[in-house]
């Protein structure tokens, strides 16, 4: 039986758009790939039913494919791509493999030259350490706040988003898909809905819960209200929270006609703000600022302050016992908990 286009559309969806993008490109270089080595005709690969069907010619063709992926993942080594570039693109490979209907990929061999490509990587140098997003701690987040015109369209709008986001610990992604629905206001703040996210493969959502801030610039109760009196203004009382303004002050699509017709702004988007904002409230210009910085920022500064790490992989939508959170966290313990503080000043006490 062949699936309608409904089902495969909602098949394709299931997965979140940036991950989607990212394996359809690493894919399609895969079996590109392999049609060079002429172990694939050539095919037409212009879309994801025509790639999928370039993967099960493939294995009709050749059946196991973990030599197949062994060599190539060798290839993308010796061309030397980022560790972390070619893990995905052995995810994607599996997911395609699974997709075909043919199960679960062998990936022994692969993982293992991936393992050998990064010792060699570390034990010689050459590889790129990769920047962490900076995180925003709470007086950066008051000086980008400081930084921005609070009485305009725009400086509203991004004060809100920095403020949110960072109360939130979000994803850049689940930032933009904020409707002004999923607010909720209460005596003790704000409840925010995240109906969605990376991790949240079946949708289920989580509640957010925003008390006031002590301070009204950095307060996510008091910068939502304020961004939605301004939305008020422009007759808007539904759908995105955070939109685009045009360099007239309107809201809505950009002069191009591109992204979503209901001018909602794009995890892109949303990342540009930090950053921009960041270099105007002169914060260190070596660090890497992203659309990721609220997000480690609220796990630093919570933990930093004394909140217990179940409770912040709750409230920012981490797994428990993620490694991610954790390695945020020893960020914090490298120097909170350093067993050489108070000992004096040099390492033998003295």
């Amino acid at each position: 039986m062949k699936l309608s286009a409904s089902t495969r559309d909602r098949l394709r969806r299931a997965m979140p758009e940036s991950t989607r993008r990212a394996y359809t490109g690493d894919l399609r270089r895969f079996l590109s790939w392999c049609t060079g080595r002429n172990l694939l005709g050539v095919a037409d690969r212009s879309n994801d039913e025509r790639l999928a069907d370039a993967m099960r010619q493939l294995l009709e063709r050749h059946g196991d494919l973990h030599a197949i992926v062994t060599e190539y993942v060798s290839a993308l080594a010796d061309a030397d791509r980022a560790p972390a570039s070619i893990e995905r693109a052995l995810a994607a490979i599996t997911a395609a493999h699974r997709a075909a209907g043919a199960g679960g990929l062998r990936t022994e061999g692969p993982r293992q030259v991936l393992r050998s490509y990064r010792r060699d990587r570390a034990t010689t140098g050459t590889g790129v350490r990769v920047r962490k997003a900076a995180p925003v701690t709470i007086a950066a987040l008051r000086a980008m706040t400081d930084a921005l015109d609070r009485n305009s369209l725009i400086g509203i709008r991004d004060t809100a988003l920095l403020v949110i986001g960072f109360a939130l610990g979000a994803r850049r992604s689940e930032l933009a898909a904020l409707d002004i629905a999923d607010l909720s206001f209460t005596a003790e703040g704000v409840q925010v809905e995240i109906r969605t996210s990376k991790t949240d493969r079946d949708s289920r959502g989580r509640t957010a819960a925003l008390p006031y801030g002590a301070h009204s610039v950095t307060c996510p109760v008091r910068t939502a209200q304020a961004w939605l009196a301004a939305l008020a203004d422009y007759y808007r009382s539904s759908g995105p929270l955070f939109v685009r303004i045009d360099r007239h002050g309107g809201l809505g699509r950009t002069p191009t006609g591109r992204g979503s017709a209901d001018g909602r702004l794009t995890g892109q988007a949303v990342a540009l703000i930090v950053a921009r904002t960041a270099t105007a409230a002169g914060l260190d210009p070596k660090a890497a600022w992203s659309g990721h910085s609220l997000r480690r920022g609220f796990a630093t500064e919570t933990y930093r302050t004394g909140a217990d790490p179940l409770r912040i992989a709750r409230a920012g939508g981490w797994k428990d016992g993620s490694a991610t959170l954790l390695g945020y966290i020893d960020d914090v313990d490298r120097w909170q908990a350093n067993p050489l503080a108070g000992s004096g000043s040099d390492a033998s006490g003295r």
